[in-house]
């Protein structure tokens, strides 16, 4: 710890062993209920349904891929592979206890994998319906693309990839000047 501030590598706050587990299983349960509801409630003929007017609105789409439909038609190799990213994941944090932030930022990457890994292995297609205007206006204007219609388990894992890099940039940033 430097000037009082956890790192990554802190190991005097160590995590519950059950608290990376019921980060992932909350967030697993909330993104397979927004999905069964979508299904439930939306139609997949491309209609939108405006939720934040301008910033998020609810339109179904699947992919047989991963982001930006990469690798499409594979969706049950990459929920093979994304079930094990998101059990390794898992068992490393419990295992291996670590910081309580870190903990939680690779739960949540974790239940990212596993929820999309649900889709991909139950459906044969990841289920999304999050679309933002916003972001497919600076997309837009950036390379001529809307940007990709997405769900909670992929905001778990780009939000906790995301943390992960900035703590991880800190952390250097703050050791490099300690020495």
């Amino acid at each position: 710890m430097l000037r009082g501030v956890p790192t990554l590598t802190d190991r005097s706050r160590r995590t519950p062993l059950w608290l990376p587990l019921l980060v992932a299983a909350l967030l697993v349960a909330a993104d397979q209920a927004l999905k069964a509801w979508a299904l439930a409630s939306l139609q997949p003929d491309g209609s939108v349904r405006p939720f934040l007017p301008g910033l998020l609105d609810w339109q179904l789409t699947f992919n047989t891929g991963a982001a930006w439909s990469l690798f499409s038609g594979s969706a049950v190799p990459l929920a093979v592979g994304r079930m094990a990213v998101g059990l390794g994941l898992l068992v490393y944090v419990v295992l291996r206890p670590q910081p309580r932030l870190l903990s939680v930022v690779l739960s949540m990457i974790a239940a990212g994998a596993i929820g999309n890994a649900i889709d991909g292995l139950r459906q044969g297609k990841v289920t999304d319906m999050l679309h933002s205007p916003l972001l497919s206006s600076v997309t837009q204007a950036l390379y001529g693309g809307s940007f990709p219609i997405f769900n909670i388990a992929d905001i778990c894992v780009v939000t906790g990839t995301l943390i992960l890099i900035v703590l991880s940039l800190l952390g250097e940033r703050r050791a490099r000047a300690s020495v």
